[in-house]
């Protein structure tokens, strides 16, 4: 599916880790794919919504290769983007990842995403994590599903 496609109707995204590795690290299978999602993402105004759970699991890749210039990256991306809000987890977002992980059997780090992705309002999570296919009332995303619109093109 092409992201335009992915994300008619999308005002509020849920970013993921994956993705945000893909996105800054140049994944080659996936860095094309990224790029056109924030392209659409900036043409349609639609907010991300990113996560200290995303943020972490971001950094220890810099961290233990001591990549600090990339570790920054990340935080500009998930914390300061344009058109970003970052999410904390209180004691609301944790009593909602225990609701979703009672109901459908998602990690806790799973669950405390598709959490906050509700209490965001968002209407999708950007992910390429299969699990999350689990998370009720949110249109999961997947990067390995989506492709670039140039693609197809011709």
């Amino acid at each position: 599916m092409k992201v335009a496609r992915a994300l008619q109707g999308v005002t509020s995204i849920l970013l993921d880790s994956a993705p945000a590795i893909y996105h800054l690290e140049e994944n080659p299978a996936y860095a094309a794919v990224m790029k056109e999602f924030f392209r659409v993402r900036a043409l349609q105004g639609i907010t991300i919504v990113s996560t200290p759970i995303t943020l972490a699991e971001c950094l220890v890749h810099p961290y233990r290769l001591g990549m600090m210039e990339l570790r920054e990256s990340y935080h500009r991306l998930i914390v300061e983007g344009e058109g970003t809000e970052f999410w904390t987890i209180a004691a609301a977002e944790a009593d909602a990842a225990a609701k979703v992980r009672s109901a459908h059997n998602l990690r806790l780090a799973d669950a405390l995403q598709v959490a906050i992705a509700g209490l965001a309002g968002c209407q999708a999570i950007l992910t390429n994590d299969v699990e999350m296919k689990k998370a009720p009332g949110l249109r999961v995303l997947l990067v390995s599903e989506l492709e670039e619109a140039r693609r197809n093109a011709f």
